[in-house]
Protein backbone atom coordinates (compact mmCIF):
# COMPACT_ATOMS: atom_id res chain seq x y z
CA UNK A 1 0.00 0.00 0.00
CA UNK A 2 1.66 3.46 -1.11
CA UNK A 3 1.67 6.76 1.25
CA UNK A 4 -0.94 7.98 -0.65
CA UNK A 5 -3.51 5.20 -0.50
CA UNK A 6 -2.61 4.82 3.13
CA UNK A 7 -3.39 8.29 3.86
CA UNK A 8 -6.92 8.13 1.99
CA UNK A 9 -7.80 5.06 3.66
CA UNK A 10 -6.97 6.34 7.25
CA UNK A 11 -8.76 9.46 6.45
CA UNK A 12 -11.73 7.55 5.52
CA UNK A 13 -11.75 4.98 8.42
CA UNK A 14 -11.69 8.06 11.00
CA UNK A 15 -14.48 9.56 9.07
CA UNK A 16 -16.75 6.67 8.88
CA UNK A 17 -16.13 6.24 12.89
CA UNK A 18 -16.91 9.91 13.31
CA UNK A 19 -19.88 10.27 11.50
CA UNK A 20 -21.47 6.59 11.45
CA UNK A 21 -21.12 6.06 15.23
CA UNK A 22 -24.73 6.72 16.65
CA UNK A 23 -26.53 5.72 13.85
CA UNK A 24 -29.50 3.59 15.31
CA UNK A 25 -29.15 4.80 18.96
CA UNK A 26 -31.83 7.57 18.05
CA UNK A 27 -35.07 8.45 16.43
CA UNK A 28 -35.27 11.54 14.18
CA UNK A 29 -35.06 15.08 15.84
CA UNK A 30 -36.38 18.74 15.14
CA UNK A 31 -35.71 20.29 12.94
CA UNK A 32 -36.46 19.03 9.61
CA UNK A 33 -35.79 15.36 10.30
CA UNK A 34 -38.88 13.99 11.30
CA UNK A 35 -40.41 15.77 8.34
CA UNK A 36 -38.50 14.47 5.30
CA UNK A 37 -38.99 10.88 7.30
CA UNK A 38 -42.41 11.13 7.83
CA UNK A 39 -42.51 12.64 3.97
CA UNK A 40 -40.63 8.97 2.62
CA UNK A 41 -42.38 6.92 5.24
CA UNK A 42 -45.53 7.83 3.45
CA UNK A 43 -44.15 7.74 0.26
CA UNK A 44 -43.05 3.53 1.29
CA UNK A 45 -46.43 3.29 3.08
CA UNK A 46 -48.53 4.40 0.29
CA UNK A 47 -46.56 3.81 -3.00
CA UNK A 48 -47.05 7.50 -4.31
CA UNK A 49 -43.71 8.37 -4.59
CA UNK A 50 -44.19 11.33 -7.52
CA UNK A 51 -45.89 13.53 -4.83
CA UNK A 52 -44.62 13.57 -1.64
CA UNK A 53 -47.34 14.47 1.61
CA UNK A 54 -46.59 15.34 4.98
CA UNK A 55 -50.14 14.00 6.48
CA UNK A 56 -52.82 14.55 4.42
CA UNK A 57 -51.25 17.63 2.57
CA UNK A 58 -49.31 17.97 -0.24
CA UNK A 59 -45.46 18.66 1.04
CA UNK A 60 -44.30 21.36 -1.60
CA UNK A 61 -41.35 23.24 0.31
CA UNK A 62 -38.68 20.52 -1.75
CA UNK A 63 -38.14 18.06 -4.53
CA UNK A 64 -38.57 15.03 -3.37
CA UNK A 65 -34.78 13.24 -4.59
CA UNK A 66 -33.79 13.46 -1.10
CA UNK A 67 -37.06 11.35 -0.10
CA UNK A 68 -36.50 9.02 -2.21
CA UNK A 69 -33.05 8.02 -1.02
CA UNK A 70 -34.61 7.98 2.61
CA UNK A 71 -37.17 5.05 1.22
CA UNK A 72 -34.32 3.53 -0.40
CA UNK A 73 -32.15 3.23 2.54
CA UNK A 74 -35.46 2.04 4.22
CA UNK A 75 -35.70 -0.78 1.56
CA UNK A 76 -32.26 -1.85 1.93
CA UNK A 77 -32.13 -2.13 5.96
CA UNK A 78 -35.63 -2.54 7.14
CA UNK A 79 -35.62 0.17 9.87
CA UNK A 80 -36.09 3.40 9.76
CA UNK A 81 -33.90 4.03 12.89
CA UNK A 82 -30.90 2.79 10.98
CA UNK A 83 -32.10 4.27 7.33
CA UNK A 84 -32.87 7.74 8.11
CA UNK A 85 -28.82 8.56 8.63
CA UNK A 86 -27.78 6.47 5.85
CA UNK A 87 -27.73 8.97 2.86
CA UNK A 88 -26.36 11.79 4.75
CA UNK A 89 -23.30 9.50 6.11
CA UNK A 90 -22.64 8.28 2.46
CA UNK A 91 -22.85 11.73 1.06
CA UNK A 92 -20.43 12.97 3.46
CA UNK A 93 -18.10 10.19 3.22
CA UNK A 94 -18.01 10.87 -0.51
CA UNK A 95 -17.65 14.65 -0.33
CA UNK A 96 -14.71 14.19 1.97
CA UNK A 97 -13.33 11.20 -0.41
CA UNK A 98 -13.70 13.52 -3.21
CA UNK A 99 -12.07 16.43 -1.45
CA UNK A 100 -8.90 14.45 -0.52
CA UNK A 101 -8.85 13.22 -4.44
CA UNK A 102 -8.53 16.49 -6.03
CA UNK A 103 -6.31 18.01 -3.01
CA UNK A 104 -4.03 15.11 -3.79
CA UNK A 105 -3.97 15.81 -7.44
CA UNK A 106 -3.27 19.45 -7.22
CA UNK A 107 -1.07 19.88 -4.21
CA UNK A 108 0.33 16.29 -2.90
CA UNK A 109 -0.42 14.27 -0.09
CA UNK A 110 -0.09 15.69 3.27
CA UNK A 111 -2.12 18.46 1.80
CA UNK A 112 -4.53 16.26 0.79
CA UNK A 113 -4.48 15.22 4.55
CA UNK A 114 -4.71 18.33 5.84
CA UNK A 115 -7.64 19.21 3.46
CA UNK A 116 -9.81 16.47 4.01
CA UNK A 117 -9.42 16.22 7.85
CA UNK A 118 -10.41 19.80 8.24
CA UNK A 119 -13.03 19.63 6.26
CA UNK A 120 -14.07 16.30 8.51
CA UNK A 121 -13.98 18.39 11.72
CA UNK A 122 -15.16 21.55 10.90
CA UNK A 123 -18.19 22.03 13.44
CA UNK A 124 -20.72 22.64 10.62
CA UNK A 125 -19.59 19.93 8.26
CA UNK A 126 -19.81 16.74 11.22
CA UNK A 127 -23.05 18.00 12.46
CA UNK A 128 -24.79 18.45 9.20
CA UNK A 129 -23.29 15.25 8.46
CA UNK A 130 -25.01 13.54 10.89
CA UNK A 131 -28.19 14.61 10.53
CA UNK A 132 -30.83 13.30 8.26
CA UNK A 133 -31.12 17.14 6.11
CA UNK A 134 -30.72 17.53 2.23
CA UNK A 135 -27.58 19.59 2.91
CA UNK A 136 -25.29 16.62 3.36
CA UNK A 137 -26.30 15.33 -0.58
CA UNK A 138 -26.74 19.21 -1.76
CA UNK A 139 -22.92 19.32 -0.92
CA UNK A 140 -21.61 15.80 -1.77
CA UNK A 141 -23.74 16.43 -5.75
CA UNK A 142 -22.00 20.35 -5.65
CA UNK A 143 -18.70 18.82 -4.87
CA UNK A 144 -18.70 15.99 -7.04
CA UNK A 145 -20.09 18.81 -9.80
CA UNK A 146 -17.05 21.19 -8.98
CA UNK A 147 -14.34 18.39 -9.00
CA UNK A 148 -15.23 17.69 -12.46
CA UNK A 149 -15.06 20.92 -13.73
CA UNK A 150 -11.61 21.12 -12.11
CA UNK A 151 -10.57 17.82 -13.34
CA UNK A 152 -11.67 18.80 -16.64
CA UNK A 153 -9.83 22.05 -16.77
CA UNK A 154 -6.66 21.75 -14.78
CA UNK A 155 -6.23 17.96 -14.78
CA UNK A 156 -7.35 15.46 -17.55
CA UNK A 157 -9.78 17.36 -20.14
CA UNK A 158 -12.62 14.67 -21.50
CA UNK A 159 -15.78 14.30 -22.26
CA UNK A 160 -16.58 12.42 -20.05
CA UNK A 161 -15.76 14.72 -16.83
CA UNK A 162 -17.52 17.09 -18.46
CA UNK A 163 -20.78 15.60 -18.90
CA UNK A 164 -19.98 14.52 -15.13
CA UNK A 165 -20.27 17.71 -14.09
CA UNK A 166 -23.40 18.92 -15.67
CA UNK A 167 -25.00 15.56 -14.53
CA UNK A 168 -23.79 16.13 -10.55
CA UNK A 169 -25.23 19.90 -10.91
CA UNK A 170 -28.35 18.85 -11.93
CA UNK A 171 -28.74 16.31 -9.48
CA UNK A 172 -28.01 18.46 -7.13
CA UNK A 173 -30.55 20.98 -8.80
CA UNK A 174 -33.00 18.44 -8.29
CA UNK A 175 -32.13 17.92 -4.27
CA UNK A 176 -32.40 21.93 -3.92
CA UNK A 177 -32.60 24.40 -6.58
CA UNK A 178 -29.25 25.91 -5.48
CA UNK A 179 -27.58 22.96 -6.69
CA UNK A 180 -27.65 24.83 -10.35
CA UNK A 181 -24.65 26.99 -8.28
CA UNK A 182 -21.94 24.23 -9.63
CA UNK A 183 -22.22 25.81 -12.78
CA UNK A 184 -20.65 29.20 -11.94
CA UNK A 185 -17.54 27.21 -12.11
CA UNK A 186 -17.87 27.26 -16.00
CA UNK A 187 -17.27 31.02 -16.00
CA UNK A 188 -15.16 31.12 -13.46
CA UNK A 189 -12.70 28.77 -15.62
CA UNK A 190 -13.39 31.22 -18.58
CA UNK A 191 -12.34 33.95 -16.51
CA UNK A 192 -9.24 31.95 -15.99
CA UNK A 193 -8.45 31.15 -19.04
CA UNK A 194 -8.15 34.58 -20.32
CA UNK A 195 -6.31 35.78 -17.95
CA UNK A 196 -3.58 32.96 -18.95
CA UNK A 197 -3.89 34.52 -22.33
CA UNK A 198 -2.63 37.54 -21.32
CA UNK A 199 1.43 38.28 -21.08
CA UNK A 200 3.74 35.38 -18.98
CA UNK A 201 4.65 37.01 -15.66
CA UNK A 202 8.63 38.23 -15.68
CA UNK A 203 9.98 35.52 -14.23
CA UNK A 204 8.47 32.67 -15.76
CA UNK A 205 8.09 31.94 -19.55
CA UNK A 206 5.02 31.92 -21.23
CA UNK A 207 3.91 28.08 -21.64
CA UNK A 208 4.52 27.78 -17.80
CA UNK A 209 3.14 30.45 -16.75
CA UNK A 210 -0.43 29.08 -19.03
CA UNK A 211 -0.21 25.47 -18.09
CA UNK A 212 -0.06 26.85 -14.42
CA UNK A 213 -3.43 28.74 -14.82
CA UNK A 214 -5.13 25.95 -17.10
CA UNK A 215 -4.48 22.78 -17.82
CA UNK A 216 -2.72 22.32 -21.41
CA UNK A 217 -6.11 21.46 -23.86
CA UNK A 218 -8.64 22.18 -21.17
CA UNK A 219 -10.62 24.09 -23.73
CA UNK A 220 -13.94 22.15 -23.92
CA UNK A 221 -14.79 21.35 -27.27
CA UNK A 222 -18.27 21.62 -28.71
CA UNK A 223 -19.33 18.45 -28.25
CA UNK A 224 -17.94 18.38 -24.71
CA UNK A 225 -20.70 21.12 -24.05
CA UNK A 226 -23.07 19.28 -26.17
CA UNK A 227 -22.99 16.16 -24.07
CA UNK A 228 -22.85 18.35 -20.48
CA UNK A 229 -25.70 19.70 -21.44
CA UNK A 230 -27.54 16.45 -22.13
CA UNK A 231 -26.36 14.95 -19.16
CA UNK A 232 -28.08 17.82 -17.24
CA UNK A 233 -31.16 17.54 -19.13
CA UNK A 234 -30.96 13.52 -18.15
CA UNK A 235 -30.56 13.98 -15.01
CA UNK A 236 -33.25 16.75 -14.46
CA UNK A 237 -35.46 14.38 -16.15
CA UNK A 238 -35.69 12.07 -13.19
CA UNK A 239 -37.59 14.06 -11.22
CA UNK A 240 -39.20 16.76 -13.78
CA UNK A 241 -40.25 14.62 -16.78
CA UNK A 242 -42.56 12.63 -14.66
CA UNK A 243 -43.74 15.10 -12.89
CA UNK A 244 -44.55 17.23 -15.81
CA UNK A 245 -46.35 14.00 -17.02
CA UNK A 246 -48.56 14.13 -14.56
CA UNK A 247 -49.23 17.50 -14.24
CA UNK A 248 -50.25 17.18 -18.05
CA UNK A 249 -52.64 14.11 -17.63
CA UNK A 250 -53.87 14.16 -13.94
CA UNK A 251 -55.87 16.79 -14.10
CA UNK A 252 -55.79 17.82 -10.62
CA UNK A 253 -55.54 21.46 -9.04
CA UNK A 254 -53.72 20.74 -6.11
CA UNK A 255 -50.52 18.84 -8.22
CA UNK A 256 -50.46 21.84 -10.29
CA UNK A 257 -50.64 24.23 -7.28
CA UNK A 258 -47.81 22.09 -6.17
CA UNK A 259 -46.09 22.29 -9.60
CA UNK A 260 -46.04 26.01 -9.73
CA UNK A 261 -44.83 26.31 -5.75
CA UNK A 262 -42.62 23.54 -6.18
CA UNK A 263 -40.77 25.20 -9.52
CA UNK A 264 -41.00 29.18 -8.62
CA UNK A 265 -42.13 29.46 -5.05
CA UNK A 266 -39.56 27.58 -3.19
CA UNK A 267 -36.53 29.21 -5.52
CA UNK A 268 -37.16 32.53 -6.95
CA UNK A 269 -39.85 34.19 -4.57
CA UNK A 270 -38.07 32.52 -1.50
CA UNK A 271 -34.84 34.22 -2.36
CA UNK A 272 -36.03 37.58 -3.20
CA UNK A 273 -38.55 37.80 -0.78
CA UNK A 274 -37.97 34.85 2.01
CA UNK A 275 -40.45 34.17 4.55
CA UNK A 276 -38.20 34.17 7.61
CA UNK A 277 -34.72 33.97 8.53
CA UNK A 278 -34.11 37.16 8.22
CA UNK A 279 -30.04 38.18 9.19
CA UNK A 280 -27.70 40.51 7.74
CA UNK A 281 -25.43 40.72 4.98
CA UNK A 282 -22.35 39.91 7.14
CA UNK A 283 -23.93 37.07 8.42
CA UNK A 284 -22.24 34.39 7.05
CA UNK A 285 -18.81 35.68 7.91
CA UNK A 286 -19.69 35.32 12.02
CA UNK A 287 -21.11 31.54 10.78
CA UNK A 288 -17.66 30.75 9.40
CA UNK A 289 -15.49 32.45 12.64
CA UNK A 290 -17.48 30.21 14.53
CA UNK A 291 -18.45 26.92 13.14
CA UNK A 292 -15.75 26.43 10.83
CA UNK A 293 -13.68 25.83 13.75
CA UNK A 294 -10.73 24.21 13.56
CA UNK A 295 -10.32 25.03 10.08
CA UNK A 296 -10.79 28.91 10.38
CA UNK A 297 -7.65 29.02 12.89
CA UNK A 298 -5.75 28.15 9.79
CA UNK A 299 -6.90 31.47 7.93
CA UNK A 300 -4.34 33.98 9.09
CA UNK A 301 -1.49 31.99 7.16
CA UNK A 302 -3.11 30.01 5.07
CA UNK A 303 -4.65 33.45 3.03
CA UNK A 304 -2.12 35.33 2.84
CA UNK A 305 -0.37 32.37 1.40
CA UNK A 306 -2.77 31.81 -1.37
CA UNK A 307 -2.39 35.20 -2.06
CA UNK A 308 1.05 35.40 -2.59
CA UNK A 309 0.62 32.51 -5.04
CA UNK A 310 -1.97 34.18 -6.59
CA UNK A 311 0.00 37.49 -7.44
CA UNK A 312 3.34 36.00 -8.15
CA UNK A 313 2.20 32.55 -10.26
CA UNK A 314 -1.46 33.33 -11.21
CA UNK A 315 -2.32 29.61 -9.91
CA UNK A 316 -5.50 28.59 -11.10
CA UNK A 317 -5.76 25.71 -8.55
CA UNK A 318 -6.71 28.43 -6.03
CA UNK A 319 -7.97 30.63 -7.96
CA UNK A 320 -11.23 28.86 -9.71
CA UNK A 321 -12.21 27.03 -6.07
CA UNK A 322 -11.62 30.47 -4.54
CA UNK A 323 -13.34 32.63 -6.67
CA UNK A 324 -16.54 29.93 -7.24
CA UNK A 325 -17.13 30.19 -3.68
CA UNK A 326 -16.75 33.45 -3.33
CA UNK A 327 -19.42 33.95 -6.22
CA UNK A 328 -21.65 31.26 -4.31
CA UNK A 329 -20.95 33.23 -0.76
CA UNK A 330 -22.40 36.71 -2.48
CA UNK A 331 -25.10 35.31 -3.88
CA UNK A 332 -26.52 33.81 -0.59
CA UNK A 333 -25.44 37.15 1.01
CA UNK A 334 -27.45 39.06 -1.75
CA UNK A 335 -30.92 37.76 0.20
CA UNK A 336 -32.29 38.99 3.14
CA UNK A 337 -33.04 35.59 4.04
CA UNK A 338 -30.04 33.34 5.62
CA UNK A 339 -29.80 29.82 7.03
CA UNK A 340 -25.87 28.79 8.12
CA UNK A 341 -25.76 25.60 6.22
CA UNK A 342 -26.48 28.08 2.92
CA UNK A 343 -22.58 28.71 2.60
CA UNK A 344 -21.85 25.07 3.86
CA UNK A 345 -21.79 23.61 -0.35
CA UNK A 346 -17.86 25.75 -0.34
CA UNK A 347 -16.48 24.32 2.39
CA UNK A 348 -14.66 21.75 0.53
CA UNK A 349 -13.78 24.37 -2.22
CA UNK A 350 -12.58 25.88 0.16
CA UNK A 351 -10.21 23.42 1.72
CA UNK A 352 -9.34 22.13 -1.72
CA UNK A 353 -7.84 25.84 -2.56
CA UNK A 354 -6.25 26.18 1.01
CA UNK A 355 -4.87 23.08 0.92
CA UNK A 356 -1.10 24.46 0.05
CA UNK A 357 -1.66 27.47 3.14
CA UNK A 358 -2.51 24.41 5.32
CA UNK A 359 0.88 22.76 5.04
CA UNK A 360 2.21 26.67 5.27
CA UNK A 361 0.48 26.62 8.29
CA UNK A 362 0.98 24.02 10.01
CA UNK A 363 4.66 24.84 10.33
CA UNK A 364 4.10 27.99 11.60
CA UNK A 365 4.95 28.08 15.45
CA UNK A 366 2.30 30.78 15.62
CA UNK A 367 -0.58 28.36 14.07
CA UNK A 368 0.10 25.51 16.36
CA UNK A 369 -0.15 27.78 19.44
CA UNK A 370 -3.68 28.83 18.14
CA UNK A 371 -4.51 25.41 18.21
CA UNK A 372 -3.22 24.68 21.28
CA UNK A 373 -5.19 27.40 23.17
CA UNK A 374 -8.34 26.67 21.34
CA UNK A 375 -8.06 22.74 22.23
CA UNK A 376 -7.67 24.14 26.02
CA UNK A 377 -10.21 26.41 25.31
CA UNK A 378 -12.58 23.57 24.82
CA UNK A 379 -11.21 21.13 26.98
CA UNK A 380 -11.26 23.18 30.04
CA UNK A 381 -14.84 24.09 30.52
CA UNK A 382 -15.87 20.14 29.16
CA UNK A 383 -13.98 18.90 32.31
CA UNK A 384 -14.51 21.36 34.63
CA UNK A 385 -18.30 21.91 33.88
CA UNK A 386 -18.78 18.08 33.57
CA UNK A 387 -17.24 17.73 37.23
CA UNK A 388 -19.30 20.63 38.74
CA UNK A 389 -22.93 19.21 36.94
CA UNK A 390 -21.93 15.44 38.75
CA UNK A 391 -20.47 16.66 41.97
CA UNK A 392 -22.55 19.78 42.06
CA UNK A 393 -26.17 20.89 41.21
CA UNK A 394 -24.99 24.09 39.08
CA UNK A 395 -28.43 26.22 37.80
CA UNK A 396 -26.89 25.06 34.34
CA UNK A 397 -27.61 21.73 35.19
CA UNK A 398 -30.80 21.91 36.15
CA UNK A 399 -31.79 24.20 33.33
CA UNK A 400 -30.90 21.42 30.90
CA UNK A 401 -32.11 18.56 32.90
CA UNK A 402 -35.90 20.32 33.62
CA UNK A 403 -35.83 21.37 29.57
CA UNK A 404 -35.57 18.08 28.46
CA UNK A 405 -37.17 16.12 31.55
CA UNK A 406 -33.71 14.57 32.31
CA UNK A 407 -33.78 14.84 36.27
CA UNK A 408 -31.74 12.06 37.80
CA UNK A 409 -30.75 9.83 34.77
CA UNK A 410 -28.79 12.42 33.45
CA UNK A 411 -25.02 11.93 35.28
CA UNK A 412 -23.62 10.19 32.26
CA UNK A 413 -24.21 12.98 29.91
CA UNK A 414 -21.87 14.94 32.29
CA UNK A 415 -19.33 12.14 33.02
CA UNK A 416 -19.20 12.21 29.55
CA UNK A 417 -18.40 15.75 28.88
CA UNK A 418 -16.17 15.82 31.80
CA UNK A 419 -14.15 12.84 29.93
CA UNK A 420 -14.13 14.47 26.59
CA UNK A 421 -12.31 17.27 28.42
CA UNK A 422 -10.04 15.19 29.99
CA UNK A 423 -9.53 13.80 26.56
CA UNK A 424 -8.42 16.84 25.16
CA UNK A 425 -6.65 18.35 28.24
CA UNK A 426 -4.09 14.86 27.92
CA UNK A 427 -3.67 15.40 24.30
CA UNK A 428 -2.89 18.83 24.75
CA UNK A 429 -0.24 18.00 27.60
CA UNK A 430 1.03 15.34 25.73
CA UNK A 431 1.92 16.86 22.27
CA UNK A 432 1.97 20.14 23.12
CA UNK A 433 2.59 22.96 20.32
CA UNK A 434 4.48 20.43 18.30
CA UNK A 435 1.88 18.29 17.38
CA UNK A 436 -1.34 20.18 18.62
CA UNK A 437 -3.48 19.78 15.19
CA UNK A 438 -3.09 16.07 16.51
CA UNK A 439 -4.37 17.18 20.12
CA UNK A 440 -7.36 19.42 18.18
CA UNK A 441 -8.49 15.99 15.92
CA UNK A 442 -8.40 13.68 19.07
CA UNK A 443 -10.12 16.04 20.87
CA UNK A 444 -13.03 16.67 18.05
CA UNK A 445 -13.03 12.94 17.40
CA UNK A 446 -13.69 12.32 21.11
CA UNK A 447 -16.56 15.11 21.46
CA UNK A 448 -18.41 12.99 18.46
CA UNK A 449 -17.86 9.67 19.86
CA UNK A 450 -18.99 10.98 23.20
CA UNK A 451 -21.83 12.50 21.97
CA UNK A 452 -23.28 10.16 19.34
CA UNK A 453 -22.99 7.22 21.99
CA UNK A 454 -23.65 8.72 25.50
CA UNK A 455 -26.15 11.86 24.18
CA UNK A 456 -28.35 10.55 21.62
CA UNK A 457 -29.64 7.95 23.83
CA UNK A 458 -30.31 9.80 26.77
CA UNK A 459 -31.81 13.09 24.63
CA UNK A 460 -33.89 10.82 22.05
CA UNK A 461 -37.26 10.34 23.85
CA UNK A 462 -37.63 14.14 24.54
CA UNK A 463 -36.06 14.98 21.50
CA UNK A 464 -37.60 12.81 18.99
CA UNK A 465 -41.07 13.06 20.33
CA UNK A 466 -41.60 9.74 21.64
CA UNK A 467 -42.07 10.46 25.14
CA UNK A 468 -45.04 13.00 25.26
CA UNK A 469 -46.34 10.40 22.66
CA UNK A 470 -46.00 7.62 24.78
CA UNK A 471 -47.46 9.70 27.43
CA UNK A 472 -50.40 10.82 25.43
CA UNK A 473 -51.35 7.15 24.30
CA UNK A 474 -50.70 5.69 28.30
CA UNK A 475 -53.58 8.53 29.10
CA UNK A 476 -56.33 6.66 26.92
CA UNK A 477 -57.29 3.62 25.98
CA UNK A 478 -55.35 1.78 23.14
CA UNK A 479 -58.52 1.47 20.82
CA UNK A 480 -59.15 5.86 21.30
CA UNK A 481 -58.20 7.68 18.48
CA UNK A 482 -56.34 10.94 18.72
CA UNK A 483 -56.65 13.74 17.16
CA UNK A 484 -53.67 15.84 16.31
CA UNK A 485 -54.03 19.86 17.08
CA UNK A 486 -50.94 22.12 16.54
CA UNK A 487 -48.75 19.35 15.99
CA UNK A 488 -45.44 18.93 14.46
CA UNK A 489 -43.94 16.44 12.17
CA UNK A 490 -42.45 14.34 14.85
CA UNK A 491 -46.09 13.46 16.53
CA UNK A 492 -47.43 11.83 13.76
CA UNK A 493 -43.98 10.11 13.02
CA UNK A 494 -44.28 9.15 16.77
CA UNK A 495 -47.62 8.43 17.01
CA UNK A 496 -48.78 4.69 18.94
CA UNK A 497 -52.06 3.48 17.72
CA UNK A 498 -54.83 5.18 15.70
CA UNK A 499 -54.85 8.92 15.28
CA UNK A 500 -56.06 11.70 12.64
CA UNK A 501 -55.00 15.29 11.92
CA UNK A 502 -56.89 18.06 10.91
CA UNK A 503 -54.05 19.52 8.54
CA UNK A 504 -50.77 21.22 8.63
CA UNK A 505 -50.71 24.31 7.19
CA UNK A 506 -53.95 25.24 7.97
CA UNK A 507 -54.77 27.68 10.87
CA UNK A 508 -54.27 26.10 14.15
CA UNK A 509 -57.56 27.63 14.84
CA UNK A 510 -59.23 26.03 12.01
CA UNK A 511 -57.96 22.98 13.32
CA UNK A 512 -59.00 23.46 16.68
CA UNK A 513 -62.45 23.95 15.46
CA UNK A 514 -62.63 20.91 12.61
CA UNK A 515 -61.62 19.07 15.63
CA UNK A 516 -63.48 19.80 18.05
CA UNK A 517 -66.74 18.66 16.06
CA UNK A 518 -64.45 15.84 15.43
CA UNK A 519 -64.28 14.36 18.78
CA UNK A 520 -68.32 14.78 19.30
CA UNK A 521 -69.32 12.84 16.81
CA UNK A 522 -67.97 9.91 19.46
CA UNK A 523 -66.68 11.47 22.54
CA UNK A 524 -66.39 8.07 24.07
CA UNK A 525 -63.87 6.82 21.47
CA UNK A 526 -62.09 10.24 20.95
CA UNK A 527 -59.51 12.62 22.44
CA UNK A 528 -57.33 15.83 21.62
CA UNK A 529 -53.67 15.80 21.54
CA UNK A 530 -53.16 19.67 21.16
CA UNK A 531 -50.45 22.41 21.77
CA UNK A 532 -51.11 23.85 24.88
CA UNK A 533 -50.84 27.53 23.56
CA UNK A 534 -53.17 26.68 20.89
CA UNK A 535 -56.06 25.98 23.12
CA UNK A 536 -58.70 28.72 22.67
CA UNK A 537 -60.25 29.55 25.71
CA UNK A 538 -63.41 28.33 25.83
CA UNK A 539 -61.78 24.94 26.76
CA UNK A 540 -61.81 23.87 30.54
CA UNK A 541 -58.10 23.34 31.15
CA UNK A 542 -59.17 22.13 34.36
CA UNK A 543 -60.62 18.92 32.52
CA UNK A 544 -57.64 18.54 30.56
CA UNK A 545 -54.99 16.14 31.26
CA UNK A 546 -51.45 17.71 31.11
CA UNK A 547 -49.11 15.55 28.93
CA UNK A 548 -45.80 17.66 29.86
CA UNK A 549 -43.27 19.51 27.47
CA UNK A 550 -42.27 17.84 24.18
CA UNK A 551 -39.93 19.95 22.17
CA UNK A 552 -40.23 23.21 24.24
CA UNK A 553 -43.52 23.34 23.88
CA UNK A 554 -46.61 22.08 26.73
CA UNK A 555 -49.01 19.61 25.46
CA UNK A 556 -52.41 19.06 26.82
CA UNK A 557 -55.06 15.94 26.51
CA UNK A 558 -58.77 16.93 25.85
CA UNK A 559 -62.19 14.72 25.86
CA UNK A 560 -65.16 15.82 25.27
CA UNK A 561 -65.82 17.20 28.45
CA UNK A 562 -63.15 19.88 28.48
CA UNK A 563 -64.39 21.63 25.40
CA UNK A 564 -68.14 21.16 26.10
CA UNK A 565 -68.52 25.13 26.13
CA UNK A 566 -66.70 25.58 22.47
CA UNK A 567 -69.07 26.54 20.02
CA UNK A 568 -69.51 25.05 16.82
CA UNK A 569 -67.59 25.51 13.61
Amino acid sequence: MTLRSRDFWFVLALALLVLGIGIGLRDPWPADEPRFVLVAKQMVESGQMLIPHRGAEIYPDKPPLFMWLLAAAHALTGEWRVAFLLPSLLASLGTIALTFDLALKLWGRRAARLAALMLLFAFQFTYQAKRAQIDPFLVFAMTAATHAFMSHALLAPSRASHAAGWFMAAIGTISKGVGALALLMLPVIAVARRIAGRSPLPHEPQQTAVSALVGAGSVPRPSHWAWGLLAFIAAASLWLLPLAIAALTWNDPEVNAYVREILLGQTARRYANPDHHFQPWWYFAEVMATTWLPFVLAWPWALPYAWRRLRTRRDARIFIPLAWSALVLLFFSASPGKRDMYILPILPMLCVALAPGLVFAARRRGFRRLVLGFVLALSLPLLVGGLMAVFGEPKFEAKQEAARELSGQVDGLWWMLAVVGATGLAAAIGWRTRHALRACFVLMTALWLGLSTVAYPLLDAHSSGRAVMQRARAAVAPDTVLGLVGWREQHLLQAIGPVVEFGFKRPVAEQFSAAVEWLRAAPAQRALFADAATVPACADRALATDLGKGNRRDWLLLRGDAVAACPPP
